[in-house]
């Protein structure tokens, strides 16, 4: 139900939501800036579109535990919600017109009376609009117009998915002010990967969008990408003394399309191979007895790829078996494993076109040193730019946030908690 920007401003500074917020962002040392930042947003809504009655949204940005680069083959992946969200303030319009405002970017104003893929503009937040309200009322559900001011302390382009929160985050305005909070958070899910490969024009899997629109640590298996099956895994991590800590190695993720599209093209043309449209389809055994042929047809960065993805699906299951079973030691074996075949067959860590920037494999360096045998790292994400995750000790939390901001600059390294819950109506 909206209610009247003022008060809700009023409501913030007194303290009246602060329950509300720890729930929802878990650590009780970040409740007074997310105090401060809700009622920024309120207020900057209020000067761009005056005073109305207003919702506010939140979808959460994700962090993947395990299956890197395994959702568009129909594969497994165990991914969490984080503690970092897009948030927006929200009051309905009586038109078909989004305008919309994001903060640090231009305001933008979207018709939802026609839409047509071939005319989307790639690549904008435009696109990844049309793109979930298409989807939406192609299913049968009812969309339409608002104003919406977004703030959002999601990493750009660091590996938590800022593009798929932003979409769970419409789905979710759209799911509230038109169809009572009733959209399926799977679907949700599907219709922001949906807008991604055909309006934005970025070939993503699903589980990026699952992991905002879901919440909580998850185990997905992709096998039915239509009906993929969803696993709560209950684990807090602080019973195990371990933070998880997420460093931005402040690479740009700008210009490394194409070495993301490259991971699923090679990976599918060696599913092609074998007459199937992804490699979980494929038989294991019959890839290695073929080998050498697709070796010859395809190439030798296709195979080890491929050869990466199968090993990733089977630690996916050993990695949700660990944590099930209290077994930290061999949960954090297997994260490393993870990481070192990211690097040495996924090859996912640094683009071969500008190989003189490595930000990614210096953060790794620095973390094997400072960790020792004590934590691990790993590539974070899409890869080639942007962040690693390691989970560290608490005892040398603040020295490893030391020395990876003595590299990368104040305020890299980011301490989270899981977040327990998905995109969201927050009031």
């Amino acid at each position: 139900m909206a209610t009247n920007i003022q008060t809700l401003i009023e409501e913030f500074k007194q303290g009246k939501h602060n329950e509300l917020l720890k729930d929802i962002y878990v650590d009780e040392a970040v409740i007074e800036y997310q105090q401060e930042r809700y009622i920024k947003a309120l207020e900057s809504f209020e000067k761009i579109y005056g005073e109305k009655e207003v919702e506010i949204y939140s979808a959460p940005g994700r962090s993947e535990v395990g299956g890197n680069h395994t959702d568009h083959q129909f594969g497994k992946v165990l991914a969490t919600s984080i503690n970092l969200d897009a948030i927006a303030i929200v009051a309905k319009r009586d038109d078909d017109v989004i305008d919309l405002k994001s903060e640090g970017y231009e305001r933008i104003i979207v018709s939802l009376s026609s839409f047509d893929p071939a005319k989307a503009e790639k690549g904008t937040s435009q696109a990844l609009i049309q793109g979930v309200a298409s989807k939406l009322k192609e299913e049968g559900y009812k969309i339409g117009g608002f104003e919406a001011y977004v703030t959002s302390d999601v990493l750009n382009g660091a590996g938590m998915s800022s593009s798929a929160a932003f979409e769970v985050l419409i789905g979710n305005i759209l799911s509230g002010l038109y169809n009572d909070m009733k959209i399926d958070p799977v679907f949700l899910a599907q219709a922001g990967q949906y807008a991604e490969n055909v309006y934005f024009g970025k070939p993503c899997g699903l589980m990026d969008q699952m992991a905002s629109s879901i919440g909580g640590l998850i185990n997905i298996d992709f096998e039915d990408p239509q009906s993929p099956k969803i696993k709560k895994v209950e684990v807090d991590f602080e019973e195990y003394g371990h933070s998880l800590c997420i460093v931005d190695t402040k690479g740009s993720h700008a210009d490394l399309t194409d070495d993301y599209a490259a991971i699923p093209y090679e990976m599918k043309k060696v599913a092609n191979y074998f007459n199937q449209e992804a490699l979980r389809e494929v038989d294991k055994d019959e890839f290695y007895l073929n080998l050498p042929k697709i070796r010859e047809i395809l190439g030798d960065r296709a195979v080890l790829r491929a050869m990466h993805l199968f090993e990733e699906n089977k630690r996916v299951d050993q990695q949700v078996k660990a944590l099930e079973e209290g077994d930290f030691d061999t949960f954090k074996k297997l994260i490393k494993e993870s990481g070192d075949s990211s690097f040495k067959y996924l090859q996912n860590v640094y683009s071969s076109h500008d190989l003189t920037n490595q930000s990614v494999s210096i953060g790794l360096a620095i973390s094997d040193i400072s960790l020792g045998d004590k934590g691990v790292s790993r590539v974070h994400g899409g890869g080639f730019a942007g962040t690693i995750q390691a989970f560290v000790p608490n005892d040398i939390v603040s020295m490893y946030k030391k020395n990876m901001e003595h590299v990368f600059g104040e305020g890299a390294c980011h301490v989270l908690k899981v977040r327990p819950y998905g995109g969201m109506k927050v009031l």
